[in-house]
C-alpha cells in the first residue's frame, strides 16, 4: 500500500448495532465502496477495542491530504447523506487525527 495520508476515526457503537456497523464501516462496506470511486483511496481498516467492545476505530488510507480533501469536497452531498444514515448506529463519532506518512514502505 503506497499511501501518504491517513485519517483515523473513533466510534462508540450502540449496543446491538455491532454487526451492522462492522458491515457498513469494514474494508468492504458501504463507506469503502463509496471511497473506491476515487483512485487516490487505498483502503480502510476497521479495529475493535479489547477493553471496551463498543469502541471501534477506522483507518482510511489516501494518497495525500489534498486527494482526501478533494474527494470530500467533490462528494460532499453523498458523504453527508451517508453519514446521516449511519448516525443511528453510534453514540459518538470523533475524528482522532490526520497523519502524513513519513518514509517509505
Amino acid at each position: 500500500m503506497d499511501y501518504g495520508f491517513l485519517v483515523i476515526w473513533q466510534f462508540r457503537v450502540r449496543p446491538g448495532m455491532e454487526a451492522t456497523f462492522e458491515r457498513i464501516y469494514g474494508p468492504t462496506g458501504e463507506w469503502a465502496q463509496f471511497f473506491r470511486n476515487d483512485p487516490a483511496y487505498f483502503g480502510t481498516q476497521l479495529n475493535r477495542g479489547q477493553a471496551d467492545l463498543q469502541i471501534y476505530i477506522t483507518l482510511d488510507f489516501w494518497a495525500s491530504q489534498a486527494a482526501y480533501d478533494n474527494f470530500r469536497t467533490a462528494n460532499s452531498v453523498r458523504y453527508h447523506a451517508t453519514d446521516a444514515q449511519c448516525e443511528a448506529l453510534t453514540e459518538s463519532e470523533v475524528e482522532l487525527g490526520r497523519f502524513v506518512r513519513i518514509g517509505g514502505a
